[in-house]
């Protein structure tokens, strides 16, 4: 499968600062990738450069098949981390605007904003300024109108950021039916549960570096199993169970005491549980935390700067 998007070797230095360094990645065609990273850590210095809107400093990118992304611009829809419309323009005008800057004509893209508006439930603010509009309307507009002349490549620059939860779950459901129309959609975000739900692919950066790059399952991996017991014990009862590190304990309510530690790599959970009934302790919960992106995330930034990849 071609990908829609291929960066290879891809720098980018502003004076000695080095926003992003030696970064290759390929982005596969209608799928979904995450690419996550902390602030600062070149996401949106990357999309730049991709899109053509700066120069980098090294490197090489294939957009869509091109060399720049000028020549595939009418396929390419960018929504940017800093927002932006005509604020006295109402929605299906600024969205029909837009659209005819990507070669729709002015009667299809009327059609076209009008549809997006009715099916994101803005149908009745479509004819109302934007100045007018809620925060999360707003962004909502600008974000249909980078997808009103159906990209092949969608671009979207933390696009969850200032949305509440309804919208955000509307949004998810829209990117959804981006790809399922054989669309390629890249998003960069700092919020791992997008991703974790979202993300064929998963591109993680820290400090302008790639630390990762795969599935959303192999990256959960890099972090560590946790277990959680609570009862009522002593507090010395559970020190010797096998396959446990970094344990620390905790009163609760009710004057129990909750234990947490790390599950070494391959130990089974089951004989952790099978030694704590052995004891024939009053357990009353025992719980198996598998970790989640938002773990792995904090595992590979943290090893990233342990090993001088992050500046």
């Amino acid at each position: 499968m071609q990908a829609a998007l291929t960066v290879d070797g891809l720098t980018k230095r502003y004076g000695k600062m080095t926003a992003v360094d030696d970064l290759s990645f390929q982005a596969r065609t209608g799928r979904i990738m995450g690419f996550l990273g902390p602030n600062g850590a070149g996401k949106t210095s990357t999309l730049r450069m991709v899109l053509g809107l700066v120069e980098p400093t090294a490197g090489r990118i294939s957009v869509l098949g091109a060399s720049d992304a000028a020549q595939v611009r009418a396929r390419i829809g960018f929504l940017p981390e800093e927002r932006g419309l005509y604020r006295r323009m109402t929605p299906v005008d600024a969205i029909a605007f837009l659209a005819g800057l990507k070669g729709m004509s002015d009667a299809d893209a009327r059609r076209r904003a009008r549809e997006l508006l009715e099916s994101q439930g803005l149908g009745e603010a479509m004819h109302r300024q934007i100045r007018l509009l809620s925060k999360g309307m707003a962004q909502k507009v600008q974000l249909l109108a980078a997808l009103a002349h159906e990209p092949d490549l969608v671009i979207l620059d933390e696009p969850f950021s200032g949305l509440d939860p309804v919208n955000q779950q509307s949004l998810e459901a829209l990117i959804r039916s981006i790809v399922d129309r054989g669309a390629t959609v890249i998003f960069s975000t700092h919020v791992m549960q997008h991703a974790e739900r979202l993300c064929d692919q998963v591109v993680l950066l820290a400090g302008g570096r790639k630390v990762f790059d795969g599935a959303v399952a192999d990256a959960r991996s890099a972090a560590p199993r946790r277990v959680v017991i609570e009862g009522h014990f002593p507090e010395d009862s559970l020190a010797d169970l096998p396959g446990l590190d970094g344990l620390t304990t905790e009163r609760v309510d009710g004057g129990g005491l909750r234990l947490t530690a790390t599950l070494s790599p391959n130990a089974p959970s089951q004989v952790v549980l099978a030694r704590v009934f052995s004891k024939e302790l009053a357990i009353d919960r025992f719980e198996l935390r598998e970790p989640n992106l938002h773990d792995a995330f904090i595992v590979l930034t943290a090893a990233a700067y342990v090993e001088g990849v992050a500046v």
